[in-house]
């Protein structure tokens, strides 16, 4: 909604700071004797200071609650998190045995799938004529 933090702050303290300058400047033009005028500007500073600090309490209160939830949140998000780092580390280290056994496989020769041992010869025999190749 605003550019930045400050933004927000600045409109509000001159939003408060032009309804006091307002509210003064009709207190003073006001046809009132100047003891009445002092007893209204001390009542209603009074006023004002009840007002806000009853707002500050209620976005105080606001606040410690969103405050709440975000902790809440974000254990809850940290758990998950590690949930599935953890689930990662299991899928990549069951990946690594199996790739350890295809390799025993592989550089043995020898495997109890036929597909497996028609890849190795020709992967082999790639190799093989690769290197020829390479030589001449």
């Amino acid at each position: 909604m605003f550019q930045n933090k400050n933004t927000g702050k600045k409109l509000a303290v001159g939003t408060i700071f032009g309804g006091i300058v307002g509210y003064v400047a009709g207190l003073l033009t006001a046809p009132q004797s100047g003891a009445e005028t002092r007893e209204d500007i001390v009542d209603q500073t009074a006023n004002l200071k009840d007002d806000t600090s009853l707002e500050l309490s209620i976005a105080y209160d606001k606040l410690s609650d969103v405050i709440k939830r975000a902790q809440t949140k974000a254990v809850t998000l940290s758990a998950q998190a590690r949930e599935e780092f953890n689930e990662s580390l299991i899928r990549a280290k069951d990946a690594q045995t199996k790739a350890k056994v295809v390799l025993k496989a592989v550089k043995s020769g020898g495997s109890d799938n036929p597909e497996l041992n028609r890849a190795v010869k020709q992967a082999k025999q790639a190799t093989k004529n690769l290197g020829k190749f390479m030589k001449s």
